[in-house]
């Protein structure tokens, strides 16, 4: 999972005419993680402390000069480095009130970039193609440069790795309709070539370091985000021979009509990629997002809507992405959980359900062990299981031009038909997106009983199928929305969330005719009928207990922790919501989650609906505070863990609002109440606990004859 955070504005856009140009040519790193170094396209660096959005020095060349190239920050000299006119080469410190007062120098030749190496001392790339250590030619200047490019190529990008420990520049160069990437380490003259496939020139590209290799993410026009794997090992020396560089399909984004002209790509990690510039799938023309994509599950994990126009440019550093758009620049921090398919698996799984974490996976076979008999049948399955996908791809066909009715019976003969697991998982995922593309691209078609029966097959997950909930939500289909809510483990933050401003949205009347789950209504229907048999105290054991808690909480009392839920909860309470709502709200409760990434959503909720969910929570901690000896036994029943953290969460996001609310006074004050008990008996817990460690580490009496009564005081 990912989120963004936030976003803050650091500065203002000097935007040029027409409003093409955001007027910003890079963003670097400065001293420190809370700084950044941002060079204007014309003729100002200026360096931020990020925290504060202020800037902590500017400076500006004469007029006439042109900045050509980002400046950067070196921490081997605590200088700022920059190129202006091509040639020149400006180095100044923190201290130095005018750059042009401050050390230059003039090359032989024209520059392309100033890059930045962890560890070690700047590189410069001229424009040709030759790399040199920024401290041999600041010695020499003058010296002579050699051209690594013919005068026709062009370099659109490059970048500065640390792999095996060792400083690795790579760039793409672009001539002629071809796109060589070349890849230089060790000595400056070594160099190796490799060919892009397609020839197409990428509009965004960015790297990554791998066992042996660099991961080179490109962006093209098409949408589609490939993967090349560039290995380091072939760098070693000069490579006259261009290679050709093969690349995987990460993600084929939809860009609607037309092509993209102003996107741009950033890999976070090994599985997740930021983008700006390319169309949100579910929002509408003329909206500009900034997104963050899984690959390993092609998946959408976050998206931030962005105004004004989007520049195609994105920077990250130090877990923060710099976005310009329409006249500011914006600094929006991020976040990337590791990316697992033991996450996506049931790693998640909230402790409270009854299902065990791995109880919808047990029968995954492993892709790595393998028995001797499994080996023994090898061929065997394998023949049976091409055969099998044969079928299976004539049956996608089939699936596409059958009526609901019709698409029913075959989905439920074929799946009954097939006995390979693999091809089993294979065919729900495949018949699930044919479905639901189906089903987004023809309105009058919706075949509801193949979508649950796939979805019963317990081998779907969000990630196989990203559309098929957003789906039921769309076509109220909520009996489909809580089957999924209980199958998949891997459910983003933000559908969870928007299903649950669908259920809270939704009139009881309406949930009351969808069939719903029947152990999970049977539990809500129990707790609903003790809430309304309910005449006075109830008495335990023959004991009904008469002290009170007092508010004030002067004296001491002695209580149970149920007869402290009593005097903090009327006894009459009543179900805020209709039972079908509370069996739905009960499936929202259970979902995995992640607490920073959860809270961003609820925040979308409108008052109305954090007031109701929090009256059901009430309503829900009552019920099991009182009647805990009581209680329906169900399947899928939350946990009182659960119900507290979904409290805790709501009055985190909303707490202005509730404290100004009115209608939310009596609730506060209730739970309140709540908090402040429950903090009186875990206190008394706790003193108890005390008493008997010590008498449990006190020494016997040595005089204690063989019948005694001993009187031990706790208080």
């Amino acid at each position: 999972m990912a989120a963004l955070y936030e976003a803050t504005t650091l500065c203002v856009l000097n935007v040029g005419p027409g409003g093409s140009d955001s007027g910003i040519s890079g963003i670097e790193p400065s001293a420190d993680d809370d700084q950044v170094v941002v060079t204007d396209s014309a003729r100002s660096v200026t360096v931020y402390k990020v925290s504060d959005k202020k800037a902590l020095g500017s400076w500006t060349v004469k007029q006439g000069q042109t900045v050509t190239c980002p400046a950067i920050y070196n921490p081997q000299t605590s200088e700022y480095v920059v190129v202006t006119d091509s040639k020149v080469i400006r180095v100044w410190k923190d201290s130095d009130i005018n750059i042009d007062r401050a050390f230059k120098t003039t090359v032989s030749a024209d520059v392309w970039r100033v890059l930045s190496v962890p560890d070690s001392e700047p590189l410069v790339l001229f424009q040709r193609g030759a790399v040199r250590r920024l401290d041999t030619l600041l010695a020499d200047p003058q010296q002579p440069v050699e051209n690594v490019l013919p005068e026709e190529a062009v370099i659109r990008w490059s970048a500065v790795l640390n792999v095996e420990q060792q400083p690795c520049l790579m760039f793409l160069s672009e001539q002629k309709g071809e796109t060589l990437l070349l890849m230089q380490r060790r000595h400056p003259d070594s160099a190796a070539r490799y060919r892009l496939e397609g020839g197409e020139a990428p509009l965004s590209c960015s790297a990554l370091p791998c066992d042996g290799g660099v991961r080179l993410f490109c962006l093209y026009s098409s949408g589609s985000v490939y993967e090349s794997v560039v290995p380091i090992r072939g760098a070693g020396g000069v490579v006259e021979e261009v290679q050709p560089l093969p690349r995987t399909l990460l993600l084929n984004l939809p860009v609607g009509e037309g092509k993209l002209e102003s996107a741009s790509a950033v890999s976070l990690d090994d599985a997740h990629v930021a983008l700006v510039g390319v169309p949100h799938p579910s929002a509408g023309p003329g909206k500009d997002f900034l997104c963050i994509w899984n690959t390993n599950f092609q998946t959408l994990q976050a998206a931030k809507e962005m105004a004004g126009r989007i520049y195609g440019q994105l920077w990250c550093s130090c877990g923060k992405l710099y976005v310009p758009h329409g006249k500011s620049l914006s600094v929006i921090p991020f976040k990337c959980q590791k990316s697992s398919l033991a996450a996506a698996m049931g790693k998640l799984r909230q402790a409270g359900s009854n299902v065990p974490a791995s109880g919808l996976y047990t029968s995954v076979p492993s892709w790595t062990a393998a028995t001797p008999d499994m080996r023994s049948t090898k061929r065997t399955l394998l023949r049976s299981r091409d055969v099998s996908f044969l079928r299976l791809n004539q049956f996608l066909e089939d699936v596409k031009i059958a009526s609901a009715e019709e698409v029913q019976k075959k989905v439920s003969a074929f799946l009954s038909n097939l006995k390979n697991l693999h091809v089993i998982q294979v065919a729900a995922g495949g018949l699930a997106s044919v479905l639901v593309s189906r089903c987004q691209e023809q309105p009058g078609f919706y075949p509801h009983s193949a979508l649950v029966q796939l979805v019963h097959s317990q081998c779907l997950s969000y990630s196989v199928c990203p559309h098929l909930l957003t789906l039921a939500l769309e076509k109220k289909d909520y009996a489909l929305c809580q089957f999924c809510l209980q199958v998949f483990p891997d459910i983003p933050e933000a559908v969870a969330c928007s299903c649950l401003k669908a259920f809270l949205s939704e009139s009881d009347g309406t949930l009351d005719t969808v069939s719903l789950e029947r152990d999970s209504v049977a539990f809500v229907e129990g707790l609903i009928a003790n809430s309304t048999q309910e005449g006075g105290e109830t008495q335990q054991n023959g004991f009904c207990p008469t002290t009170q808690v007092e508010d004030g909480g002067g004296g001491p009392t002695h209580t149970t922790p149920a007869v402290l839920t009593r005097s903090s909860m009327p006894l009459d309470m009543k179900c805020p919501v209709g039972l079908h709502k509370a069996v739905l709200l009960n499936e929202i409760l259970q979902v995995a989650y992640s607490d920073c990434f959860l809270l961003l959503h609820l925040k979308t909720l409108s008052a109305p609906q954090v007031i109701l969910f929090l009256q059901y929570l009430q309503f829900l901690y009552g019920k099991y505070s009182q009647d805990l000896h009581t209680q329906v036994s169900a399947l899928r029943s939350p946990a009182m863990t659960q119900i507290l953290d979904w409290i805790c969460l709501l009055v985190d996001a909303h707490f202005t609002v509730l404290v100004m609310a009115p209608e939310a006074r009596e609730l506060l004050s209730h739970l309140h109440k709540v908090v402040r008990l429950q903090v009186k008996v875990f206190s008394e817990l706790g003193k108890i606990e005390g008493c008997l460690q010590a008498l449990q580490k006190a020494k016997q009496s040595g005089d204690v004859c063989q019948y005694s009564i001993e009187v031990i005081e706790l208080f």
